[in-house]
């Protein structure tokens, strides 16, 4: 035989080996891949990072796997590795933004401050969580405008779940004139606050004397519900305050001032 079909077979050798090593290498990926998400459910690992685990996976063990094909050719696959963690870190220093919000993501899911269906404020907004991602998460705010707010932006300030205790204290002052007695005030208060739909009886609502001002004392009047009920409790503790003020005969609130004048003498 001559050199000429000596190298062909040999180019042969080295293209069915590649072949049978890339079928070879793709079945073990599979597998790889089926073992990791299997473990991964058992653990209960939220299905948007097994998602992003699987794929990671698969990028990763293909470039193994495309370096060893490639290395039976004669390539040198250091050379070809060292430019492939260059770029990596080209692309990292072009991402740092992208990646800090995949970080925030990452600890999103694992610490679970809040999920899916959750009230929160976070990032300046309040809204209910409907999509937590590994870059991003998308909040449905109370006039019902869907925000969506880097992952990186919510984890890097306070978060206030809303949700997570079961109730919420609803917060309301009254305003009453001078002259009302602030006794009386919160005992008609107190019967018509209780008798709001959705008010919780325990903890009871609050009811005392806040502070005083130029028209008179400011009763702090606050019910606790559930936060499904939230704005109903607001809006109808609001009109309450308002309505139990004629029946009672209260007054309308003025500011009163004292000028004394000096002459002199």
């Amino acid at each position: 035989m001559g050199p000429a079909v000596d190298a062909g077979i040999a180019i042969g050798t080295r293209l069915l080996g590649a072949i049978v090593l890339w079928f070879v290498g793709r079945i073990v990926i599979s597998t790889v891949k089926r073992a990791a998400g299997a473990t991964l459910t058992r653990q209960g690992v939220d299905a948007t990072l097994r998602t992003y685990a699987d794929s990671s996976l698969n990028v990763l063990l293909s470039i193994l796997l495309l370096l060893a094909v490639l290395s039976l050719f004669g390539v040198q696959t250091t050379s070809f590795a060292a430019l492939i963690a260059a770029g990596g870190v080209a692309i990292g220093m072009a991402w740092s933004g992208l990646l800090a919000h995949f970080a925030a993501g990452a600890f999103l899911l694992f610490l679970r401050p809040f999920k899916v269906g959750d009230m929160i404020e976070a990032g300046g907004i309040v809204g209910v969580a409907r999509e937590v991602g590994l870059f991003a998460t998308a909040l449905d705010t109370p006039d019902n405008v869907r925000t969506i707010l880097g992952d990186n932006a919510i984890f890097a300030g306070n978060i206030q779940n809303f949700t997570a205790n079961p109730h919420r204290r609803v917060e309301r002052k009254a305003q009453r004139a001078h002259g009302v007695d602030p006794k009386d005030a919160i005992t008609r208060l107190r019967a018509a606050v209780a008798a709001i739909p959705n008010v919780l009886t325990d903890p009871a609502p609050d009811l005392e004397i806040l502070e005083f001002n130029l028209a008179g004392p400011v009763l702090a009047v606050r019910p606790h519900c559930h936060n499904d009920h939230y704005w109903q409790v607001l809006f109808d503790t609001s009109r309450t305050i308002s309505e139990t003020s004629g029946p009672a005969g209260y007054p309308v609130p003025e500011q009163h001032y004292k000028v004394v004048r000096h002459t002199a003498s």
